[in-house]
């Protein structure tokens, strides 16, 4: 173990007992450097663990401090059961989330949108246009129907930090993870089969499953462990599933991170049924702990997991670059691709995998991360100012989404038509299910770095809540 990780695990272990207490400031770099014997660099690594870890905040020209403690709203309620599976619905919802057009007079807390703004990007601007200058135009060519092969090298050796030994031949570029998914699922499903979800769910997973004819079982989801082994055996047992379709790590919209024994867990059910795994990774690698967690595919040694991933959350989702480590589903995969998009653009690819190669891509990481775990300090800070006494909320251990509940018969539909007018837009909780539960959920994206106008959109959707809440016919 390397020295920075030793010293941040002591101060973690003394911030964690009391040692320093909310509120206080920690030792200098300096005196820490001093006490330790160590160099001034070691300590500023280890610093960075503990940002990344939420247990050191800096301040300018201050020094680091234990981030005050403050009081969180409850978390949200876990669903009931399904009683079967179900034609998918909400298209109409979705459609009014993704066909909106960006404009500056609107607040769109709803979209899956990272900050594409950090300097971090330069590097990858430059590459995009320096390819398309190349006189031999490399970006105009078809590639071959496995994707770029430097970029497929490079996402096999990132795959190590999530547990896995891929090798290029492993993996297939897709247009971004909602390809991945939707080749994943064409890969092991057919029409009229039933598919296992978390709930609530991604609604692009979902929307898939209800354009190929297929029906979804929705299983209770806890907000800090994931998707219940209990009630996914019981649905096994008694339904002819397919395929599970999840997001454990650094959920959307959950924010969780399923225990690694519960991710053992899930695979040990999935062979002895005999089904599936599609698991949607693409906020994995901003977990706010290091290392990130290991995916339920680092622990498959049948090849029945279909990992899914893209670069459009950890980068941007304009490249419209993803990936598939298929496993025994590779050729069926490959032929789905084929029929759908074919090979995917080239120059994106080449750029990403200069990106990558030339070492800018941990750097970036290390920079969202910490952005993202500071701005869903803020946003829960003004949930809990801003939104209706009695509101529940998620705790984020990854990515840029926080889920909202408000009480039982609470609409968001009519919240998002009367924020519509306010400039400002959210995602309504019912297209995260395929039944059209959540209706009184919303979720919102805090990727952006916090400004005055983000504030007072999320003002604006507490206020309008309240008022909302005020005028129902039990004045709850």
């Amino acid at each position: 173990m390397t020295l920075y990780v030793n010293l941040a695990e002591l101060l973690g272990t003394r911030i964690e007992q009391g040692f320093y207490r909310p509120g206080d400031r920690l030792p200098s770099v300096r005196a820490l450097s001093t006490e330790h014997g160590v160099s001034l660099s070691t300590v500023q690594q280890a610093y960075r663990v503990l940002e990344d870890n939420g247990l050191a905040t800096p301040k300018p020209k201050s020094g680091y401090f234990v981030p005050v403690s403050r009081e969180l709203p409850d978390l949200p309620a876990i669903g009931r059961p399904a009683q079967r599976p179900v034609d998918i619905s909400q298209w109409d919802q979705v459609l009014e989330l993704i066909r909106a057009i960006p404009r500056k007079d609107v607040v769109q807390l709803g979209r899956g949108m990272p900050d594409i703004h950090s300097p971090t990007m330069k590097p990858l601007l430059r590459s995009l246009a320096q390819i398309s200058r190349r006189q031999d135009m490399p970006g105009l060519y078809y590639d071959n129907i496995y994707g770029n092969l430097q970029l497929r090298e490079q996402i096999a050796r990132l795959s190590l930090d999530s547990g896995c030994q891929l090798t290029a031949n492993d993996l297939i570029v897709t247009t971004g993870c909602h390809e991945a998914l939707s080749v994943s699922i064409r890969a092991t499903c057919e029409q009229g089969d039933i598919v296992a979800v978390d709930s609530p769910s991604f609604h692009g997973a979902m929307q898939t499953l209800k354009g190929l004819g297929m029906k979804a079982l929705e299983i209770p989801t806890d907000p800090l462990t994931g998707i219940s082994l209990e009630a996914l055996e019981l649905a096994l047992e008694q339904w002819p599933i397919k395929a599970i379709q999840l997001t454990p790590s650094c959920n959307n919209p959950l924010g969780y991170i399923m225990p690694e024994a519960n991710k053992r867990a899930l695979l040990t059910l999935a062979q002895r049924f005999d089904v599936a795994i599609i698991e949607d990774d693409v906020y994995g690698e901003l977990a706010y702990t290091y290392p990130r967690p290991r995916t339920i595919k680092s622990f498959d040694e049948d090849g029945r997991v279909l990992l899914c991933s893209s670069f459009s959350k950890t980068l941007a989702p304009g490249l419209r670059v993803g990936w598939i480590a298929p496993g025994r589903y590779l050729e069926r995969a490959l032929h789905m691709k084929y029929i759908s998009t074919g090979s995917t653009a080239p120059q994106p690819q080449i750029a990403i995998a200069e990106f990558l190669k030339n070492g800018h891509f941990e750097p970036h990481l290390r920079r969202m991360r910490t952005q993202y775990q500071r701005n869903r300090d803020v946003m829960m800070d003004w949930v809990s100012r801003y939104f209706p006494q009695g509101t529940r909320a998620s705790r984020p251990r990854g990515s840029f989404m926080l889920w909202v509940e408000l009480p039982e018969g609470f609409d968001t539909l009519k919240l998002n038509r009367v924020l519509h007018d306010q400039g400002v837009q959210i995602a309504v909780g019912s297209i995260f299910s395929a039944s059209g539960k959540y209706r009184n959920c919303l979720r919102m994206n805090y990727a952006a770095k916090p400004t005055a106008q983000i504030e007072d959109a999320v003002r604006k959707v507490g206020t309008a809540a309240s008022r909302l809440l005020a005028d129902m016919p039990d004045g709850s």
